[in-house]
């Protein structure tokens, strides 16, 4: 939610993410089903033989099936690994609205479309932010069950092999363009839930496979820091559903989460509440309880109808690439800080690295290399490495403390920051802003971190 709030305040300036995408070899309508990529592979790549490249996806989550998708739609014989079909991973569930257009999601499975947000501070003042909203904008509210399904079916109707399976580990290629062998257990039909082992021979992987990558273990991609996600479904009366219809609370204060916040967001027929943290993960269920407190009346009675908990990356692994095998998503460490999200990023990194093999491979007739994988990487980091050191540097200003957390809440009761905030939430691009009313929010945002500042020096006196 506070995705842009200081950009004006750290000097950002960014164009538009739509200016570095890929090419197309002729206009088509957004809605066609199949998209053809212009074809710029390097010649002296050898040609793939009595077949197309093949191509293993791990994790079918929304950047595993985006990549499935588009590898398949490429001419690529693409598999698509996942464990859990119905994997309910503790996640918010917000998507930007941008994210409904750019991947045609059909309206059936957003849950809500939240039009109205509260963020409530440590001493519970509420601000309610959504006023700029334009008539068709909103946050879509999904479950991850729902959009992970839609995702790999729609894979497999494009011509990808969907397996249940769950990966363990692959071979390294004995020499230049040889195969990577996967080793996996299979949980189709036949095997009655007890698995078969199984092996699968192909030209490129991408792990997708969440912040507990085996993908990215194979690689010695390095580890990074990650929070506990702790969720909590709860089914809730009627009545009480009818405040929650379209709108979303957060809280932030120490006893939610010493680093991040504690959320209520509407699901169908039930609300997910939860909260995180990096640096106290032994505290997660007492920070639960403690957001569960502050929505107080609003969700008594309810009955918690499933109880979800996962790791979630704080920023980018050491090494997201190595000869033919990529990372996207989680496995890569996609996370926003400050907002935690998520879902957007994985997806569009799944396509991105998955558009950067079709075009490589000249739509599967050729051998790709690092070198054409080495271009979604570059492609990413200069889209959207602004955005993530922006949410840093918000989250270590604002989320320090309890009376930095007041000024944040303070600071997000401005109509000019929640306009810039929900444009560049929204459609995931730093909105253009306005010179006199960008010195204000400088200005405000000191007098906020001054004030902030003066307060907890109080505070500290008064607990000595």
């Amino acid at each position: 939610m506070a995705s842009i709030a200081l950009k004006t305040f750290i000097g950002l300036r960014q164009s538009s993410p739509e200016n570095n995408s890929i090419n197309f070899s002729k206009s088509l309508p957004t809605n066609q089903t199949h998209r053809r990529l212009r074809i710029n592979a390097s010649k002296s790549s050898p040609r793939v033989t009595g077949r197309n490249l093949r191509v293993a996806v791990i994790g079918g989550g929304p950047a595993g099936g985006a990549a499935a998708e588009t590898l398949a739609k490429g001419g690529i014989e693409t598999f698509l690994i996942e464990r859990k079909m119905d994997n309910c991973k503790p996640c918010g569930g917000a998507i930007p609205l941008c994210m409904v257009g750019e991947f045609d999601l059909p309206l059936d499975i957003i849950d809500r479309k939240v039009t109205k947000m509260k963020m409530i501070s440590p001493s519970n003042v509420a601000v309610d932010i959504g006023q700029t909203l334009k008539p068709h904008e909103y946050i879509g509210m999904v479950r991850r069950e729902v959009l992970d399904a839609y995702l790999r079916d729609r894979a497999a109707e494009a011509g990808a092999s969907v397996l249940n399976g769950l990966f363990l580990r692959m071979d390294m290629p004995k020499a230049p363009n040889s195969p990577y062998v996967l080793h996996y257990t299979s949980y189709d039909s036949k095997t009655n839930g007890a698995g078969e082992k199984c092996t699968l021979e192909v030209d490129a992987v991408i792990g997708a496979d969440g912040a507990n990558s085996r993908v990215a273990k194979s690689i010695n991609a390095g580890d990074y820091e990650y929070a506990i996600a702790f969720q909590e479904r709860i089914r809730i009366s009627d009545d009480k559903m009818k405040y929650y219809e379209n709108l979303a609370e957060m809280y932030v204060g120490d006893d939610v989460s010493p680093d991040f916040y504690g959320w209520v967001f509407p699901k169908c027929d039930h609300v997910a509440v939860g909260t995180g943290t990096v640096t106290h993960k032994a505290d997660i269920k007492k920070f639960q309880l403690a957001t569960r407190l502050r929505a107080d009346s609003k969700i008594t009675g309810g009955k918690i109808i499933r109880v979800e908990a996962h790791p979630i990356p704080e920023h980018p692994r050491p090494k997201r690439l190595q000869d033919r095998v990529a990372l996207v998503g989680d496995a890569a460490g996609y996370v926003t800080k400050c907002s935690g999200e998520g879902i957007y990023f994985a997806a569009k990194s799944g396509r991105m690295c998955a558009e950067a093999i079709v075009e490589g491979s000249e739509n599967g007739k050729r051998m790709v290399d690092e070198s054409d994988l080495r271009k979604y990487l570059e492609k990413w980091d200069k889209t959207y490495w602004p955005t993530y050191k922006v949410l840093d540097i918000l989250q270590k200003v604002f989320y320090r403390s309890n009376p930095a957390r007041e000024a944040f809440v303070e600071m997000c009761a401005d109509e000019y920051v929640q306009k810039m905030t929900f444009d560049s939430y929204l459609y995931k691009k730093v909105a253009p802003g306005n010179p006199i009313e960008d010195l204000k929010l400088a200005v405000n945002t000191i007098g906020s971190l001054v004030r902030a500042n003066a307060l907890r020096r109080e505070m500290d006196k008064l607990s000595v």
